[in-house]
């Protein structure tokens, strides 16, 4: 299964890679307030899904630009570009998110970044990898010069104020805080040691499914703000190394966008 993941993920990343000369000249699609699309993100999601299905008929699928598809126990979700505004800028920072759950629980994840050709991938309990070399989380002890992502709360900007909030007091007690534009990459660089910790608020399963594997596998751990496994549904998580992490939740938890984010979950 992870095989055929890893396949899909890298036809997806042709796709957009063959097109990134032109991505400023594409039809921009406008799903709600910046959220886009473009052909590209559908051309690769029907590739990624033509793999899938071809290999295994039965699965489920959920995707972010077809929805949801079939049931049964297994159930793919696929973000076939994950920072669209970046590509549609060319800006080179966006990937191919895959996981695979099996009755709830994540069984395999990869993230691709086609323009670095970074394969990141994770099976339960098999731990993470990077182009087949092993991956940890770093050995970070505390938020004191650890490197933080994140990503703005642009879907729904009346979280903004109470986000600068939380951003301040965490870049007042971190090295630095980094936002990118694809959270499916800032979760693999957490898996691997490059960032030390992230958070945000407003993601969709398809953005979070395969990096918080990978995170796990890589020795980290991923939850919401009140270190509770609701993350996928809420799309409020933070994640980073075993001490990273509990310094974050202990800033969040009690923050002003922990009771925001509560009441818009």
């Amino acid at each position: 299964m992870l095989n055929i993941a890893v396949r899909a993920a890298r036809k997806a990343g042709d796709i957009i890679i063959r097109n990134l000369d032109r991505a400023q000249g594409l039809d921009l699609g406008v799903k709600g307030h910046n959220d886009f699309v473009t052909e590209v993100d559908r051309l690769a999601e029907r590739a990624i899904i033509e793999i899938i299905r071809k290999a295994f008929p039965d699965h489920a699928i959920l995707a972010e630009e077809s929805g949801a598809q079939g049931g049964g126990a297994y159930q793919w979700i696929i973000d076939p570009l994950d920072g669209t505004t970046n590509f549609v800028h060319g800006y080179p920072q966006f990937g191919v998110s895959i996981a695979l759950k099996h009755r709830g629980d994540l069984r395999q994840a990869v993230v691709y970044d086609p323009v670095r050709q970074e394969l990141f991938t994770a099976t339960r309990g098999e731990g993470a990898l990077v182009n087949d070399k092993r991956i940890r989380v770093s050995g970070r002890p505390g938020l004191k010069h650890a490197l933080i992502g994140t990503g703005f709360p642009v879907r729904e900007q009346t979280l903004l104020d109470a986000y600068l909030k939380s951003f301040r007091q965490l870049f007042q007690d971190s090295a630095g805080i980094r936002r990118a534009g694809a959270a499916c990459l800032d979760l693999a660089y957490v898996a691997s040691g490059r960032l030390d910790g992230f958070w945000e608020l407003g993601l969709k399963e398809w953005d979070i499914a395969a990096g918080a594997l990978l995170i796990q596998e890589g020795g980290g751990i991923v939850s919401d703000f009140q270190g509770g496994q609701g993350f996928v549904r809420s799309g409020t998580l933070v994640a980073g190394n075993p001490k990273v992490h509990e310094a974050m939740r202990e800033i969040l938890k009690d923050s002003e966008i922990a009771g925001v984010a509560k009441r818009t979950s």
